[in-house]
């Protein structure tokens, strides 16, 4: 009997493929504050989440909400133009869905981002950070269930979650734009609230260097389903009893925003750098 999940996902495939036969060789995601450099690409077509069956929708703030189909750098990309969260009451699968659903389009590497909340004691806000590990055991698997043996098997190996070539990749990237990259482990907590000091300093001791409220779970579907994946956080703000002042959202954005110049450099050639590698032979 076929799982249900899977089907699930199918039917969105064939909701997007009605619409566009688009075939992106990276899946984007946006993270919060991101959205606006999804009018930088070349555009070819746009997807409503609520244009696809059974498609959950994003209903956090400065999530658009829709897929943007189009190129950056001469490279096809499906950008994920507003992430769904688990504290906005989905089930764990239809937080992944999205990714799962961007393999079924074709994409190959999954590319993450998010805005994150600085732990390690040598970042401050605007830094970017490339995600070399994370830790993800304070929300449920999102492989969990019976196993979708269309996408990937029932005991992934997680040793190497973000590709090494990569996270090469990237340094090159950083290093060709000009851009200060910092490297390290991010914790996804379930939220919406943020972290308390005390949950911080426990982060901190399990040796976490940032944290956020999404993309671990992403990267655990993407890797089971065999996509290459790669991310940085954009560090927004310092975490909970480490910063001075309470935590908002408007720091995010605000951010986010003073360093979009950082964020725009870094994923443009990264791009390029990542079809490179794609097309010297690069699994």
């Amino acid at each position: 009997m076929e799982n249900e999940v899977y089907k699930k996902v199918v039917r969105c495939a064939e909701s997007v493929k009605k619409i566009t036969d688009f075939k992106p060789l990276i899946g984007l995601v946006l993270g919060s504050g991101y959205g606006e450099y999804a009018d930088m690409f070349e555009k070819v077509a746009e997807v409503s989440y609520d244009e696809i069956e059974g498609f959950p929708v994003s209903t956090a703030p400065g999530h658009a909400g829709k897929f943007v189909f189009g190129y950056l750098e001469g490279v096809p990309l499906v950008i994920m133009n507003g992430r769904v969260h688990f504290y906005e009451g989905y089930d764990i699968t239809d937080v992944v869905l999205p990714i799962r659903l961007m393999k079924l389009l074709g994409a190959k590497v999954l590319y993450l981002t998010n805005a994150a909340g600085g732990i390690n004691s040598d970042f401050k806000p605007g830094d970017l950070m490339m995600i070399n590990d994370h830790i993800a055991t304070f929300i449920p698997s999102p492989l969990r269930g019976r196993n979708i043996d269309e996408l990937g098997l029932r005991f992934p190996d997680m040793s190497h979650v973000y590709n090494l070539d990569l996270q090469d990749v990237l340094r090159k990237a950083a290093k060709e734009a000009g851009v200060e990259l910092k490297e390290g482990i991010y914790a996804q907590t379930p939220g919406p609230q943020y972290e308390t000091p005390a949950e911080v300093q426990m982060l901190k001791a399990m040796g976490a260097d940032a944290v956020g409220m999404s993309t671990a779970c992403e990267a655990i579907a993407g890797n089971h389903a065999g996509m290459l994946v790669v991310g940085f956080s954009t560090v927004s703000n310092l975490a909970a009893g480490i910063s001075k002042h309470p935590l908002t959202a408007e720091e995010v954005f605000e951010t986010t925003k003073n360093v979009s110049g950082n964020i725009m450099s870094l994923i443009r050639e990264s791009v390029k750098g990542i079809d490179a590698y794609l097309k010297e032979g690069g699994r």
